[in-house]
Order: C-alpha cells, then structure tokens, then sequence
C-alpha cells in the first residue's frame, strides 16, 4: 500500500464490541477489522485494548461564555458557600496589579443567593469600591453590578426593561436579559480577566479536546452576525477544532449564520419576562420562514406548557427542541411523546444543584427534575448537554449523574429518572440536527471524530469519568493525548 501523509492506523481497539483495528484516511474511517495493513500509515496509535467510540457531542452549552468563565474568578456553589468567603474572594481579586490599576474588570460567576443572599450595588460596593465588578448569577440572565461597573456601561443609556431602580429611581445594579447590549459595553473596555482582546477559546478547544468532545452546539441566542464572529475566527485559525453548531436568534438565516453550521432557531422563555403565546407563535413561523427548526428554553412548568401549545398550533418539524426541560410532569411527557419534540436535558444539574433544590423546590416537583429515563421510556427523544458554563464543562461527569442521580450530598433525586450506564453516555452520541439519535456504531464512510479510551467500554461505564479519556481525534487528526 503506497504512503498516505494524511493516514492514521488505530491498532488493538475495542470498537463496537471486538478488538480490532481501523484506519483513517483524508477524515474519514476508511476500514474497520482485524489485522489491517500497517504499510502507508505514517501515524499508528495502539489502544491496548482500550475502547474507540464516536466523539461525544455537547449539544447545549455556550462557547464564549466559558471562554470567559475560564478566566473569571468562580464565587458560587461548590467554591464558595457562604457570605464570608464571597467577600474574600472579591476584595483579594481586586486587590491583584490589574485591578488596582482602575482599567480592567472583575468578572464573577455562579453567585447564588444561598450564599450571601441578594446582591445589589450597595452590596458590592462595601467589598468592592474601586474596581469595576460584575457578578453573574447561576442561572446566566442576570449580572449585579457596583457603582464603579454601572458608571463604566454608562446605565443610563441601557434598555430601560432591563435595568432595576429602587423607590427612588437609582439603579439597583440588578440587570437582567440585555447581555446582548452588555456585550458590547463590557468589551469597550480593557478586562482584567481576558486574554489579549477577547476570551481565550483555544482553551475550551483544549478543555473539551481532553474529554473527548468532538462536537458541540452553541446554545446562546446570537442576534447578529457581529455577536458570533470571534467564533469564525476561532475555527479559521485552528483554536476551536470541534465540529460547531449554531442556534442564533429566529430571524437569521443559514446564509447569515455561514460559514458555520446553522442549528435550531433559540427561542428564550425566560422566566423574569415570558413572551406571550402571540409573540411565541410569531417566533416560530419566523424560523419556519427561514426552514428553521427552534429550540425553546423552558426551566419552569408554566414556559413548557405554553411551548407545547406554540408548536401544536405552528406545527412541529423533526429537529424541534424543549431546551432544559427543568419540571417536566406526566401530562407534558405524554405531549411530547406524541409530538415527537426531543428534550435536551442537563442531568449533571441532578448532581451540582441538587441539595439546593431539595431545599428550594417543593417536594411534590423533586421527581419532575431534569428528567431522562421517564421521557425515554414514554418514547420521549432525549439528548444529554453540559448548558456551560453554567454547569461544569466536563460531559462524563453529566453521564454519571444521569446514572446515580445523586447530589453532592449523596442524597437520590428522581429515582425513576435514572438510566444505565451506556445510555447515559448514548446521550452525547447524538448528531447536531437529531440530538435524541445516539449513533453508537463506528463505520467505514464516517467522519473521523473519535473519542479513544484507555480501559474497554465495560470497565469505564462502571465509572464513568474524563480520566478514562487517552486521545481524541477530529478530522483524523490528534487534538488530545497519544
């Protein structure tokens, strides 16, 4: 066989249940079987018996946000717990060289009211005085700022719907649902958190790389070509190698959203400000406009039983999505079920959020969390993500949640919603446009997007982790281990 530069063999692997090898040429699996020639392979990786499946896909998280997150000081949940370590961890990042200096943020994040309670300006301001600070709640809608940070966004000219004044019409520094004006306020100026001119997104390249990530589908609603341009950028320049998916806003398009893959419209039904079912219906018929399927944010009952109205009386296309699905009762599992909407669900939430839940949520809703194995027994789709930054990046660590159900407590939330090992993972072997299809065979004619693990697949389901992961291949090539 003649040399090909672009040849990777993959020796003694476990795929699809029997060890064997496989051999990548130009990004695509060309042969799978038992002692396949080595000649004309420039690069060969033995597995030693070590498990090859499909790259795992993340199909809801937010690149540019973790991007962020990565470089911003954590202030919430399991980090910090409690209103004295808020406050030391504020005043010791303000007192870092950059933030003395008055040109740069503070950027915090995860803050929940279970640690120091509400935040307001006045808040902020007896930790922090000087330095510009923002603190983003756990649910990503909502940023705090101190006086120093209001004065820097000039708050006066913000959409007044998203800023809250007291009795005496000062701003409280609670702002909520205009990130996509703060976005461009925040990066006017010089932030203490970021690297160079903007978050550093060759390090969730990095990050996902070495859990085996191979695709991902960006959540955030972009309502312009300018909000996702640093994501192209990324991706012309090799620094985000996985396969990327988009949502963006309802009245873009897929030529708007080229070169990158155009993904479901992100319709948001946040809580603080539910659209009516009107304005809902005008949403989806302006995707469907544009051949768009939509994803629909839901985290509350109330949002997924007007969601499931909407696209009764619309229509529902195949791809169609409930983002999230927080509380899903048995009426809305049945409706969905005969709808054929899939649900993309975050069970690492189970674990992360759940001891707060058992305290915040009444009882009768605890079973209704962040549902999986009773959405996939009543012929419900379902698909696994990570919603990063707002939960931790790492995908195993959603798969083990979605088979224990357990908090960091130790206590079982939603017993009945727990599924096997191996479905767990199926969650994140999903593609982009059908995320409830877990394509689990590795084939001749596919892309080489792999995920090799060092033990077989038996042996890592029993506890799953990213620790198991040795190598990831996107394209053929190696982007994580050897």
């Amino acid at each position: 066989m003649s040399a090909d530069a672009d040849a990777v063999l993959i020796v003694n692997v476990e795929v699809n249940g029997a060890v064997v090898d496989l051999r990548i040429e130009s990004a695509v699996v060309v042969a799978v079987g038992a002692g396949l020639d080595r000649s004309g392979a420039p690069v060969i990786v033995d597995g030693h018996g070590g498990a090859l499946i499909n790259g795992l896909h993340d199909h809801h998280m937010h690149v540019m946000a973790l991007a962020a997150a990565l470089q911003s000081v954590p202030v919430g949940p399991p980090q910090v717990m409690d209103a004295q370590a808020f406050a030391s961890v504020l005043r010791q990042a303000a007192l870092l060289p950059q933030g003395q200096s008055g040109l740069g943020w503070i950027r915090a994040v995860g803050y929940h009211e279970s640690v120091a309670g509400p935040l307001d300006r006045l808040v902020l301001d007896a930790l922090v005085e000087t330095v510009p600070l923002r603190v983003q709640h756990r649910s990503g809608a909502q940023w705090v700022l101190n006086s120093a940070g209001l004065a820097l966004v000039d708050v006066d000219t913000l959409p007044a719907n998203g800023v809250e004044h007291d009795d005496a019409g000062i701003p409280t520094g609670r702002l909520t649902g205009i990130d996509h004006v703060l976005r461009w306020r925040w990066s006017t100026t010089r932030n203490r958190m970021y690297a160079g001119d903007g978050p550093d997104v060759a390090a969730v390249g990095r990050l996902l790389a070495s859990y085996g990530v191979t695709g991902i589908t960006d959540a955030t609603p972009y309502a312009s070509t300018d909000d996702y341009i640093a994501l192209v950028e990324a991706q012309r320049r090799g620094h985000l190698r996985q396969r990327l998916t988009v949502m963006g806003a309802p009245h873009l398009t897929p030529s708007q959203l080229a070169p990158l893959r155009s993904g479901p419209a992100k319709i948001m039904m946040a809580d603080h400000d539910l659209p009516s079912f009107d304005e809902m219906v005008a949403l989806v018929r302006q995707a469907r406009n544009h051949g768009r399927t939509v994803a629909v944010h839901c985290v509350s009952r109330v949002a997924l039983v007007v969601a499931l109205a909407v696209l009764e009386d619309v229509g529902v296309m195949p791809g169609d999505r409930i983002e999230h699905g927080a509380l899903v009762d048995q009426a809305s599992v049945t409706q969905m079920a005969a709808m054929g909407v899939c649900v993309v669900t975050q069970p690492n939430f189970v674990a992360e959020r759940g001891d707060r839940y058992r305290v915040e949520v009444e009882a009768r809703d605890l079973d209704d969390l962040y549902r999986c194995g009773g959405l996939l027994s009543a012929g419900v789709a379902v698909a696994g993500s990570t919603d990063a930054p707002f939960g931790h990046p790492d995908p195993w660590r959603a798969i083990s949640a979605a088979v224990e159900r357990r908090t960091i407590h130790g206590q079982v939330l939603g017993e009945g919603e727990a599924v096997t090992p191996l479905r767990a993972l199926q969650l994140f072997q999903g593609a982009p446009d059908a995320p409830g299809e877990p394509i689990t065979a590795i084939v001749a004619g596919q892309a080489a997007d792999l995920c090799l693990l060092g033990v077989p697949l038996a042996e890592a389901l029993q506890a799953p982790m990213a620790g198991n992961v040795r190598a990831t291949f996107i394209a053929g090539d190696l982007v994580f281990g050897g």
